[in-house]
């Protein structure tokens, strides 16, 4: 009896060792790469060095917020089906994005505003052809926090004095004869504007340059200006279309002009705006793309993208146009000799960049507040894509 037991024990131990083997066998041919299983010298001992490493392109893009919220769902849409592409945005602004990507501290640029031609001509100093072209279509907005006021107008003459710090008032004589049945607050505007370089900040006071001579006169134009609210204390800064809205947010009777979707995700009122037409408009899809449709886009070479007046949009006719549109726009290089992509990363910008330009544009992967770019256009962009080498 002791003998059949001790026999059915040793029979027991060897199945038992067989089938931890052929365990062990499955796993390796699983893990390791192609050649190595198929080779007759490999063994289930292998090195962890013949297992399958595939490597992740990482992409870096940054500047402007004006399209944050859209450049991160194209982002996560994107990754889910590319596992092995990483890409990183980061905002700070068009200032900072036009300037990382001149450092090469980033592979792709972003901003609103076309690119200087003294800015272009730095870029080329590098020794590469930089290319810039539209990658999507928004709008900037005036909204406001004043308690008890839940519908505002305002003409473009009206908030540039506003913005000059002219009107002091929310119950001021221009803008109550604007929102005759509002019940305006006898309380001091707190203007909130950009503290850093921004896109937006050169669109919105782009827009009142037009609608106000005055304020082309005495503030002007451009990605910085000197506000002159902040001299009678009643102006705050904000980094970034973040930083804008918190501030605003948090600070009553206050105004501010910020990007449409950030509006969106807050929650925020916003201003109707007296248009070219003489019309009152709100931002949506629908007055964004009149907008686009009442203006033959003019965009330039990619390889002159200094050239495009950002001016095209802006306070564009039509009975039904939103008087805020822009392009925010994408900096690639042409990557001559390799300069400043791997063959690898200029083929994974390609992949993404195309995919932005056609798939990206549709109705299902655009985010809340932004407008997919006419098909002329989007064509442009993606004839600078072809354009780059991949080394």
């Amino acid at each position: 009896m002791k003998r059949a037991l001790a026999i059915l024990m040793v029979f027991l131990l060897a199945v038992s060792v067989a089938a931890s083997g052929c365990i062990g066998s499955r796993t390796n041919t699983t893990t390791s790469s192609p050649t190595s299983s198929s080779s007759p010298t490999s063994s289930p001992t292998s090195s962890p060095t013949t297992q399958t490493s595939t490597r992740v392109i990482t992409i870096r893009t940054t500047g402007a917020t004006f399209p944050q919220y859209q450049i991160q769902k194209w982002i996560e849409i994107y990754m889910k089906s590319h596992p092995n592409v990483k890409i990183e945005y980061e905002g700070g602004g068009s200032g900072h994005g036009q300037e990382a990507f001149m450092k090469g501290l980033t592979q792709i640029g972003r901003t609103d505003p076309p690119v200087t031609e003294a800015t272009w001509k730095k870029f080329l100093a590098t020794g590469d052809q930089p290319l810039q072209f539209p990658e999507i279509v928004g709008a900037v907005v005036v909204a406001y926090n004043v308690p008890g006021v839940d519908e505002l107008r305002l003409d473009g003459e009206t908030l540039a004095k506003i913005f000059m710090g002219e009107i002091e008032y929310w119950d001021d004589p221009a803008i109550k004869a604007l929102n005759p049945n509002a019940n305006l607050p006898h309380e001091k505007i707190i203007v909130v504007h950009r503290s850093d370089s921004s896109g937006t900040t050169a669109i919105f006071t782009t827009y009142l340059s037009l609608v106000s001579k005055e304020f082309a006169e005495k503030v002007g134009a451009g990605k910085l200006v000197d506000w002159p609210v902040d001299k009678v204390g009643r102006g705050i800064g904000g980094k970034g279309n973040p930083g804008v809205v918190q501030a605003l947010k948090s600070t009553k009777y206050s105004i501010a002009y910020t990007e449409l979707s950030f509006a969106i995700e807050e929650n925020l009122p916003v201003v109707a705006l007296r248009n070219k037409a003489g019309n009152f408009v709100k931002p949506t899809d629908e007055t964004i793309k009149a907008a686009v449709a009442g203006v033959k886009s003019f965009i330039p070479n990619p390889t002159e993208g200094y050239k495009e007046d950002l001016k095209q949009l802006l306070n564009a006719p039509g009975e039904n146009s939103y008087p805020i549109v822009a392009f925010t726009h994408l900096l690639v290089w042409q990557n001559k000799n390799g300069k400043h992509y791997s063959k690898e990363e200029a083929k994974a910008i390609k992949d993404f960049l195309t995919w932005v330009l056609t798939e990206g544009q549709k109705p299902e992967n655009l985010a809340p507040g932004y407008v997919g770019l006419p098909k002329d256009v989007a064509e442009i962009g993606l004839k600078a894509v072809n354009m780059i080498q991949e080394g």
